[in-house]
């Protein structure tokens, strides 16, 4: 079976920070140093890897939302051209996403109604009220919803508000962030399900995760980072035993080091580092 043509392509991307310390004191800070990943119709690619590995940033590069002190190198593509920053903000809200991670991407002083509505108006929906009242009967929740401010929803609710912008204009490509974190673990399996159903329903997803063994549960593909790396894309029936079918060492301890596959800590990551491909 023919693999579909790739939704996002990013290329050896390497992202800088310039900052100013103690008046014109100039210091730089790379934290994506080579960073590649293919994400194809109907296919979700989880990106794991410890904190600081620059996983998110990927996002933020993807959707054009880097700050202006950023500095990008590599190639950034969408359905098989390269699109530039601008281009690709452009792009964002419309046919691709970003799931964010908290529900303080929600603007704290608007009803849930007037959010729904903004993010159906951006999408160029020619109908945002009814674009709005749907999202709402497709994740459950009464129409009274859209009156309560951010702060009258709870977490499962605010989950379900962040997944219904991101996806009101059913997008080609979705950016899920760290959509699980601190919650019970029925709502982890429901947001990985609706994930899925994401897929299934044709976009491709990017879904940016510290929990290995939950996304295996639903992934096509598996990116792991390190150090602003992409060291190794696997499938997940790699990840099992001890790991030994992982190709890289630090994919291996990343597994080894999960609490219900031995929780061996990983001693010596700059050891690891040195395996890196540079």
């Amino acid at each position: 079976m023919t693999a579909p043509p790739p939704v996002l392509t990013v290329s050896h991307l390497a992202i800088t920070f310039h900052q100013y310390e103690r008046g014109l004191r100039r210091r730089t800070v790379t934290p994506v140093v080579d960073m590649s990943l293919t994400a194809r119709a109907g296919e979700i690619v989880a990106v794991v890897g410890a904190s600081g590995a620059g996983k998110s940033l990927i996002g933020l590069a993807t959707m054009g939302l880097l700050p202006p002190n950023a500095e990008e190198h590599g190639t950034i593509s969408f359905h098989g051209a390269p699109v530039t920053p601008a281009a690709r903000r452009a792009l964002a809200g419309r046919e691709m996403t970003l799931l964010p991670q908290s529900g303080t991407y929600l603007d704290p002083l608007a009803r849930v109604g007037a959010q729904l509505k903004r993010a159906a108006r951006l999408a160029g929906l020619p109908d945002p009220e009814g674009a709005a009242l749907a999202v709402l009967e497709r994740r459950g929740l009464p129409p009274q919803t859209r009156r309560l401010f951010p702060h009258q929803l709870s977490g499962g609710m605010t989950r379900r508000i962040l997944f219904g912008i991101a996806t009101i204009s059913q997008p080609a490509l979705v950016f899920a962030d760290e959509p699980t974190p601190g919650l019970h673990p029925t709502s982890v399996t429901e947001v990985l399900a609706d994930i899925r159903h994401l897929a299934d329903s044709g976009s491709a997803v990017v879904l940016v995760t510290h929990d290995i063994d939950q996304a295996l549960t639903v992934a096509d593909a598996v990116v792991v980072c390190h150090a602003g790396r992409t060291i190794e894309e696997a499938t997940p029936d790699q990840f099992t035993g001890d790991g030994s079918a992982l190709g890289h060492p630090y994919s291996q301890a990343l597994w080894q080091a999960l609490p219900t596959h031995g929780f061996r800590l990983i001693h010596d990551p700059a050891a690891l580092a040195d395996e890196v491909p540079r």
